[in-house]
């Protein structure tokens, strides 16, 4: 089970629409959006809605992104939560809208009436609930993305949605986290972002950032049971870590999945830089992909962080890739023919040794086959 594994929470869902409810007794939501200036209408209607922090529903389609489609964007947004809230029997600024698909094309409204009727009637717990809920937001994707967690005698739910355009801040994404936590007015809200921040923020599988990155968490209180400040954002973090290393797993075409991790930065800050620019790096990215631990293309990418975003002396810099120190001290290491990078996970451990504060970043090779996926689908 996922998102209905907690008490309070049913789903219903069709092929391309998912509607996730929360039964209460508390309604309590918060979420975290795509930084993007080109943004979508149902981002910019969730933003909205989610300012009392109370949310009774979630609907969300992968049919279509209703990115760039203007004024009527806005209005099909509105109207999905408007016939929503008319099933439910709420206000229309309780229900919550998400959508994913090519951007640039209207909604069908006469389809997402037909399916949001059609998944209102099949509200259900369960697996089989779960899983066709998570699998209502795929689109590029390969496998669902699902997790639980309990702690405490509360327990945490989730489903996730992405394959590929994945940069921050968050990535190319939809993500819908459930708790039946006891939460305060406002309290989730602060949670949910520090939990995004060192997660799904640190996921970057090609630099590209969407228009509708969305991340909601609701919260149903129905365990009667209440958590403190710093265990909820820890749960809320362990939850969401599990849904984002999946994400990278089901990366468009990859063969590895990348951790690159950045020691003895001056700040957490220029840490998670220098990791996101080696993250980045189409020669770097490649050269995992053809297993070559070229440890240059690694070092010449620390070296295009400036100097005030990342502190550091280049004739100290150390770099691992799977445990073997290739370069020392800016300079050659051990051997590279040591490096064996054919399990599908690579750990790229970079030492600045500048400072104590580390950071990282998950992000995939660059292959043949994201080329040909990407170079063939509208978006």
């Amino acid at each position: 089970m996922s998102i209905t594994a907690p008490a309070g929470f049913t789903a219903g869902s069709q092929p391309h629409l998912t509607l996730i409810v929360n039964e209460g007794p508390l309604q309590e939501a918060a979420g975290v959006f795509t930084s993007n200036r080109v943004v979508a209408a149902p981002v910019v209607w969730s933003r909205a809605a989610l300012a009392d922090h109370h949310a009774h529903a979630v609907v969300a389609n992968s049919a279509c992104a209703n990115a760039c489609t203007g004024s009527q964007g806005d209005d099909d947004a509105r109207a999905t939560a408007d016939h929503v809230a008319g099933l439910l029997g709420c206000g229309v600024d309780e229900v919550l809208v998400a959508s994913t698909g090519i951007i640039g094309v209207p909604l069908d409204m006469d389809r997402i009436t037909a399916w949001t009727d059609a998944a209102h009637a099949d509200l259900a717990t369960g697996p089989a609930a779960d899983d066709a809920a998570a699998r209502a937001i795929m689109t590029t994707d390969t496998v669902t993305k699902t997790a639980t967690l309990t702690v405490g005698g509360v327990t945490f739910g989730g489903i996730a949605k992405g394959a590929g355009m994945l940069a921050p801040q968050l990535a190319t994404m939809l993500v819908f986290l459930t708790t039946d936590a006891v939460v305060g007015p406002g309290e989730l809200q602060p949670a949910l972002a520090a939990a995004t921040a060192v997660t799904f923020s640190r996921v970057d599988s090609d630099a590209c950032m969407s228009t509708n990155d969305t991340v909601i968490a609701l919260a149903s209180g129905a365990s009667g049971q209440s958590l403190s400040r710093s265990a909820l954002t820890q749960a809320l973090t362990s939850l969401c870590a599990d849904l984002a290393r999946q994400l990278v797993a089901d990366a468009e075409g990859s063969h590895h999945d990348v951790l690159v991790e950045v020691e003895g930065a001056t700040t957490t800050e220029a840490a998670e830089a220098v990791a996101r620019e080696v993250a980045r790096s189409n020669l770097v990215k490649t050269a995992i992909a053809g297993n070559d631990p070229n440890w240059g293309r690694i070092l010449a990418a620390v070296g295009c962080v400036p100097e005030d975003v990342a502190p550091y002396r280049p004739d100290e810099v150390d770099v691992a890739i799977n445990g073997v120190t290739i370069c020392r001290a800016g300079a050659i290491g051990d051997d590279r023919e040591l490096v064996d990078l054919t399990p599908r996970e690579v750990h790229i451990t970079i030492d600045l040794h500048a400072g104590h504060a580390h950071g990282h970043v998950w992000t995939n090779d660059l292959t043949h086959e994201y080329v040909e996926e990407n170079s063939a689908y509208t978006s």
